[in-house]
């Protein structure tokens, strides 16, 4: 018996609808595999996809950071709650004090309390990652560590300089020699440079007056985002066999996927461990990770009570229907473990009072303006210039109430879903899963 024979279609079906160029998917459970791809890796070349195709994996690169700091940790080089200045005694941020208390826990957690899209070009060089801390060193505090998670790349990158510093080579070097060589992950690679010989998928953003896919460039972010973001390109089947260390609950397994920190504004993801996000399904546990890269985007799912592991990835930004019409769809069919329920508005939103929400809200790399509006709030996101270049832009979108301190959009977003926004503290933070705090 075929194990999933009409995977292809499936996924065709999916791409199609949801205006995906080009995408692919592995499903591992047990010994068995199935693969799938569809559709074609760049617009402007027409190249077919194929289940052999890399794509960015995006944040999901967080994963692997973050099980070279747990090895670190079993070894007894790192102790997750010492601060991280025992072992990079250069990290700094703007705020000296709260650097001298963010530890290696705060970091993987995502709770250092700092901004965390600095996205600095740092260069080429092995020492991208030792000049990304000097960058780190200006980075605004906006609240205590420990206080407050809000998703952060930059953390992530300080965990990359970690692992470089106690073992040999760079961040690069350790991931090829702890876990693309021992599994045999062929597939998967660190460079542009070895990208190239293979079939790789440039990503790709819609026109939002045409409607139609546009390239985006550049096709990578620089070297030192590594650890967080931007290094690795790989054939879902590797992103699975990757995704199956996690079925066999060591006790490094069992330390990075213990919640640690509930997810604020989270919908499917309710929690966080080390690194890992742990999704909110009825029935079973489901680890895993999202990632999103220069208009691709990745998805992975690890269902360890039933030895199920899925990746799935499409050169399409932020397309979240992939895994909500596909990815999420298969683990209920292949574990009986249900999905909570993505939001959407009511039908008749309650009316309540925005006076206090009213104001103007900064991130690192956006700031979003609040008012009133008809039955709710209106957003204004305003990139910072840094963000303008890879790609952002100007949007104004409308919020009704939802409960509590949650406010949904009114109208479908850009991802095919109702994103939602909890105003922190009264007010003091606008959280989309990252934390802008409130500057009027």
């Amino acid at each position: 018996m075929t194990f999933l024979p009409e995977l292809a279609d499936r996924l065709t079906d999916v791409a199609r609808r949801n205006r995906i160029p080009g995408a692919a998917i592995a499903v591992r459970q047990g010994d068995m595999l199935a693969e799938a791809a569809t559709g074609i890796l760049n617009v402007s070349t027409g190249v077919e996809a194929t289940t052999d195709s890399l794509f960015h994996i995006g944040s999901i690169a967080k994963v692997y950071t973050a099980l070279l700091v747990m090895q670190l940790v079993e070894e007894g080089l790192v102790d997750l709650d010492e601060p991280i200045q025992r072992y990079l005694p250069e990290f700094g941020l703007a705020d000296a004090q709260a650097a001298a208390a963010v530890t290696t826990r705060h970091l993987l957690t995502h709770t250092g309390g700092f901004d965390g899209d600095l996205f600095d070009d740092t260069g080429r060089g092995d020492d991208c990652l030792d000049r990304y801390l000097a960058v780190v060193g200006g980075a605004r505090q906006f609240a205590a560590p420990g206080e407050l998670f809000s998703y952060c790349n930059s953390g992530f990158v300080v965990l990359g300089a970690l692992i470089a510093r106690l073992r040999t080579g760079g961040w690069e070097s350790v991931v090829r020699e702890r876990l693309l060589a021992p599994l045999s992950l062929d597939h998967t690679t660190l460079y542009a440079e070895e990208a190239i010989v293979f079939r790789a998928a440039a990503g790709h953003f819609e026109d939002p007056e045409t409607k139609q896919p546009k390239l985006t460039s550049p096709w990578a972010l620089p070297r030192a985002l590594g650890p967080a973001v931007s290094a690795i390109s790989a054939a879902p089947r590797d992103v699975a066999r990757f995704g199956q260390l996690f079925v066999d609950r060591t006790p490094v397994i069992s330390a990075m996927t213990a919640p640690a920190v509930p997810a604020v504004n989270g919908t499917l993801v309710k929690h966080w461990g080390l690194g890992v996000m742990i999704y909110d399904f009825a029935g079973t546990v489901v680890w895993g990770h999202s990632g999103n890269h220069r208009g691709q985007s990745a998805f992975l799912r690890i269902v360890p009570e039933h030895d199920l592991v899925i990746a799935a990835s499409g050169n399409r930004g932020s397309a979240l229907q992939l895994s909500d019409d596909l990815v999420d769809v298969l683990v209920t069919e292949l574990t009986g473990a249900i999905p909570s329920p993505l939001p959407v508005p009511p039908r008749t939103p309650s009316h309540v009072d925005v006076a206090p929400l009213v104001g103007t809200y900064r991130g690192p790399s956006v700031t979003l303006r609040v008012e009133p509006a008809d039955t709710g709030i209106s957003v204004t996101s305003l990139p910072s210039p840094q963000a303008v270049r890879l790609g952002d832009r100007e949007t104004t979108d409308r919020y009704v109430h939802y409960d509590g301190d949650v406010f949904i959009m009114a109208e479908l977003g850009e991802t095919g879903d109702h994103p939602t926004i909890t105003f922190v503290g009264g007010g003091r933070f606008l959280h989309d899963g990252r934390a802008h705090a409130r500057v009027d």
